[in-house]
């Protein structure tokens, strides 16, 4: 009994999938989805990226991918010499979802702004950079040198004197 519930139950899921499926071996994007959608990840979320590969990334991974393979975006895109094989209505169905998809990448730009800050003028070799809010200060050369939001350059002796200590314990001599 229990062989034959289970086999009902695969049977109507797989029933379920062909329906959704398209005939080019696609599935149809639902209609919530967003617009220019190429895949639905794990987490529920929409992907509009170009590619499969790297999509859905941090979001569980790749579900179900509505976007046709590689190839179609590509000879979609360029209609410069239409093939024999093609008809006058297709291509410019083709041809219109194609600036979509290729419009819609997600990139991912990262900016660093403490190695962008330009150091205080003054200081050099043997002089340090007291941060006199935190009262810590930093080595010639390394990261924060003369670039936190208050400070002054002087002796790492005087530094301690005014009772500062070293960025992460190592005093600089």
């Amino acid at each position: 009994m229990k062989t034959l519930i289970h086999s009902m139950l695969t049977a109507s899921a797989f029933a379920v999938v062909l329906a959704i499926a398209s005939p080019s071996g696609t599935a149809q994007v639902p209609a919530g989805a967003p617009a220019g959608t190429t895949g639905l990840c794990n987490d529920g979320s929409y992907w509009t990226g170009a590619s499969k590969s790297g999509a859905c990334r941090g979001h569980k991974g790749v579900k179900t991918w509505y976007a046709a393979s590689a190839s179609t975006p590509t000879t979609a895109a360029t209609p410069t010499a239409p093939s024999s094989a093609q008809t006058t209505p297709a291509a410019p169905a083709a041809a219109a979802p194609a600036p979509a998809m290729t419009a819609a990448p997600k990139t991912k730009t990262t900016t660093s702004s403490a190695s962008t800050k330009t150091a205080a003028p003054g200081g050099g070799p043997g002089l340090v950079w007291l941060n006199t809010s935190t009262k810590v200060y930093h080595c010639y050369g390394t990261k924060y040198y003369g670039t936190t939001k208050a400070g002054a350059y002087m002796s790492e002796a005087d530094a301690k004197a005014k009772g500062a200590h070293a960025d992460a314990g190592k005093p600089c001599s």
